[in-house]
């Protein structure tokens, strides 16, 4: 059986696909598969900062709408990129395999470490979470917006166009070039995006073949540790235009979930954690967002929405 797969055609996309693909076909040796790279919002507008395209799904919206169509048979992409609030009508998130870490890291000229950066620095990162989190800690840093795949970055460091860099260490880990890490960035002061490090299977609503293939790469802990975090984003309507912190955290049974979001304009952090198991990853996301209500957090969203925007 030959199924068709469609992903983003970039060096991060196929390296996750083929990775994906290969634990598929480990399971289900049967089952051969053809990529079809499609070229999405996201990519048509490179040039511009995530935060400041106007529309939902830039990066995974033309795929599923070939997954509903019946043109590809599922899709593979970064789960972070799946809409929490509008996931495509007629696609299910079918799998989520084991995820890698969701943690960020920081690559700098000179491998100089975030806290000794000099005065006035300039940090490259297109993730508004990414910007509060950097103003949070270093109010003296200027932070630059940047778009691009993981080796153009990386030359404006490696060139001194920027004294740093913040991204996602999955993303490295993929591509297989960890060696350019600086520093792993503690959860406690960078907590990440939903989903981050997580890959997301979509495939259309009731193809029971296609699902049910799929599902042999599920991992039960990192879907209830996705669903807590968008639980969480969804309770306090985020998106990509409000800077939340959701980090989820499966042991066994167990499931920890710390929420937290930032200011715009006076550096406040707030933060919420609770802990149940991996059942109640939903109902966990809703006490944390709540708490995170009581402390301000419509207030915090007003001000990121107010500057870049409803989303």
């Amino acid at each position: 059986m030959k199924l068709i797969v469609g992903t983003r055609g970039s060096k991060l996309a196929l390296a996750q696909t083929n990775r994906t693909l290969n634990w598929i076909k480990t399971k289900n040796p049967h089952i051969e598969f053809e990529l079809k790279i499609i070229h999405t919002m996201g990519d048509k507008e490179h040039g511009k900062p995530l935060f400041s395209i106007d529309a939902k799904g830039i990066f995974e919206r033309e795929i599923d709408q070939q997954v509903v169509s019946g043109e590809i048979d599922f899709a593979i992409h970064s789960l972070k990129d799946v809409p929490i609030v509008e996931l495509q009508t007629g696609t299910v998130i079918a799998a989520i395999p084991k995820r890698d870490s969701p943690n960020d890291v920081f690559i700098s000229h000179n491998n100089i470490p975030f806290t000794a950066l000099p005065h006035q620095a300039t940090i490259g990162t297109g993730s508004l979470r990414r910007l509060a989190e950097i103003k949070y800690l270093r109010p003296d840093l200027e932070v630059q917006p940047i778009r691009g795949n993981i080796d153009t970055r990386i030359s404006k460091v490696c060139n001194g166009e920027l004294a740093g860099i913040v991204l996602a260490e999955a993303g490295l880990e993929r591509m297989d070039i960890v060696n350019k890490i600086t520093q792993r960035l503690p959860q406690e002061q960078f907590p990440s995006a939903a989903g981050q490090g997580a890959i997301a299977l979509t495939a259309k609503e009731g193809n029971t073949k296609i699902i049910t293939l799929l599902q042999s790469i599920e991992d039960a802990q990192s879907r209830a540790e996705i669903t807590a975090e968008r639980s969480l984003v969804l309770k306090l309507e985020g998106g990509c235009r409000v800077p939340i912190g959701a980090v989820a955290k499966a042991q066994g049974d167990s499931l920890t979930l710390f929420g937290s979001l930032f200011s715009l304009n006076d550096h406040q952090k707030i933060s919420a954690q609770t802990k149940g198991t991996l059942s109640q990853a939903i109902e966990l996301g809703t006490v944390v967002g709540e708490e995170l209500i009581k402390q301000g957090a419509k207030e915090f969203e007003k001000q990121w929405r107010e500057k870049y925007g409803v989303w």
